[in-house]
């Protein structure tokens, strides 16, 4: 059974990023997660493309810390995302006494694992490489939905898959971004503004794909995966999630070759929270609570 990390450790894996980001004086939306590990002396290398399995690893020998990251997935943005997922096992509070009592932690990263400390460094990683304000920001400046995720994933140099779970935590419009493979959904992450939809059931991590949804069909078709095919059309969100009103949705689908998996975007313009992006921060407990997947085994 998977395990729901406690709010206020993953409030503290946010804070963490936060704070490493002041201290790098980090203002724009780019990241350089190896200059960070330079300035703690972490020396990271690139684990042999041959070298299957972890996405990365954090190893402590006396007083000195090195980071190994996969390099069997090619996607530069995924490798960024392993570092830094390594640099929060480092960085938040009582991860390095947890972890490395052996000296080698070995980590699976990208929003999969149901370890506690996985997720907390998985939120560590986002805040880092995207951090909130310019990505609140920038969000602004694209219409909603896949087109505003590439964008910002260029932007940020970050994994899609990585940029549009963050992108549903930061919203305001009303949003759904689903992982599945073949016909099993993974996980789904919902944007405060998609919530304000009465009656919606929380998608459970095994649930099948919604017959008749054109991710059903797309994924039907291994090559679409495979070859990373594209696909969008208007859907219902009471076929995906349920609800008391039949809102229209745009479904967005896209396949992510080497992961075998798909990712969905459900846009519905007609829920969003319709907030000016300002200065302010968002209350922490609630941006914290927004990333927890609601689905567990």
């Amino acid at each position: 059974m998977t395990t729901k990390p406690h709010v206020a450790r993953r409030s503290l894996s946010e804070a963490a990023a936060n704070a490493v980001l002041r201290q790098m004086k980090v203002e724009g939306l780019w990241v350089d997660p190896e200059a960070i590990a330079a300035s703690k002396d972490i020396v990271v290398r690139a684990k042999p493309d041959t070298a299957l399995g972890v996405s990365g690893m954090l190893i402590k020998a006396g007083d000195n810390f090195g980071i190994l990251y996969a390099t069997h997935v090619a996607s530069r943005g995924f490798q960024r995302f392993s570092i830094s997922h390594e640099l929060g096992h480092y960085f938040i509070e009582g991860h390095p006494e947890a972890l490395l009592t052996t000296g080698v932690h070995e980590s699976r990263a990208g929003f999969l694992s149901g370890d506690p400390y996985e997720q907390e460094a998985d939120v560590f990683a986002a805040a880092l490489l995207m951090p909130e304000l310019p990505f609140k920001k920038a969000i602004a400046d694209h219409p909603a939905g896949m087109d505003c995720v590439e964008a910002l994933r260029t932007a940020c140099e970050t994994s899609l898959t990585a940029t549009a779970i963050r992108y549903s935590a930061l919203t305001a419009d009303g949003i759904a971004v689903i992982s599945s493979q073949g016909d099993a959904i993974d996980w789904c992450f919902m944007s405060d503004g998609i919530k304000q939809a009465k009656g919606l059931r929380y998608l459970k991590k095994g649930t099948a794909v919604p017959n008749g949804t054109l991710t059903a069909s797309f994924n039907a078709e291994p090559d679409n995966i495979r070859v990373g095919r594209r696909d969008a059309g208007d859907a219902r969100l009471q076929d995906w999630l349920g609800g008391d009103q039949g809102y229209r949705v745009v479904e967005e689908v896209v396949g992510l070759g080497e992961y075998g998996r798909t990712l969905t975007i459900l846009t519905c313009r007609a829920l969003s929270l319709r907030s000016e992006v300002d200065d302010t921060d968002d209350d922490e407990d609630e941006l914290i609570e927004s990333w927890t997947p609601k689905f567990r085994r």
